[in-house]
């Protein structure tokens, strides 16, 4: 039986996972869960199986792969990277991978909040995506700055962290199109990503989930 992934039928937190199975083609299962309608947006779905499957902390996404049960997103992905090969392997680009991973989980939370402005925080999403996208360049600068001409982020050795950063960025062209524009070796970093032979192949395959990037009660789904 092969391991399954379980999350919402969205990209969201899962999309680096996916990313990384199929660049890998690890054969695995997807289980999708989705939100009621509006108003109550239930999530039933998710809520009569949480408690069932033997997850510690139950959550999603979440990773079964015969006796191995794994919940957090980037638990999940290091998991992977170490089983395929994907994790940094010198001292320096493992503390580079560190950085970054953490990093890129502010960046994603910030984004998360300003997407869920009402539901999460009760704010105007209007007011909260001008003061994020007048902030956005200074935020990307940063990425590009530690990225310099690497060809990946933590060397010239694809990793894990790379998935996450992939994700993240391509998120924002969605959000802000032309964000990236003025820094040539993010657009770089990305069109390699997107050149790499199973990736290529999974993106253009009916299995990619392109969108929603959000469930249905954010204010911005992407979709």
């Amino acid at each position: 039986m092969p391991p399954v992934l379980g999350y919402w039928k969205q990209r969201g937190l899962a999309q680096p996972i996916r990313l990384l199975l199929n660049y890998v083609e690890e054969e695995y299962e997807e289980k999708y869960y989705e939100s009621g309608p509006a108003p109550d947006f239930s999530r039933e779905s998710w809520l009569s199986e949480k408690f069932k499957l033997g997850l510690p902390f139950p959550n999603n996404p979440y990773w079964i792969d015969g006796d191995i049960a794994i919940v957090q997103s980037h638990a999940i992905l290091k998991h992977l990277g170490r089983k395929h090969n994907l994790c940094p392997t010198t001292e320096q680009e493992k503390i580079r991978c560190d950085i970054l991973e953490h990093q890129l989980d502010d960046f994603v939370w910030a984004f998360i909040y300003v997407c869920y402005a009402k539901k999460l925080s009760n704010w105007d999403y209007a007011e909260k995506r001008s003061e994020y996208l007048s902030k956005l360049p200074d935020m990307l600068k940063e990425y590009s700055e530690f990225l310099e001409d690497r060809p990946w982020f933590t060397g010239k050795n694809l990793t894990y962290v790379d998935f996450l950063a992939y994700d993240i960025l391509d998120m924002h062209r969605v959000f802000a199109p032309g964000c990236l524009d003025d820094f040539k070796n993010l657009v770089d970093f990305m069109a390699n990503f997107e050149a790499l032979p199973t990736i290529k192949k999974y993106m253009q395959s009916d299995r990619f989930l392109k969108k929603p990037i959000w469930n249905k009660y954010a204010d911005w789904r992407g979709d």
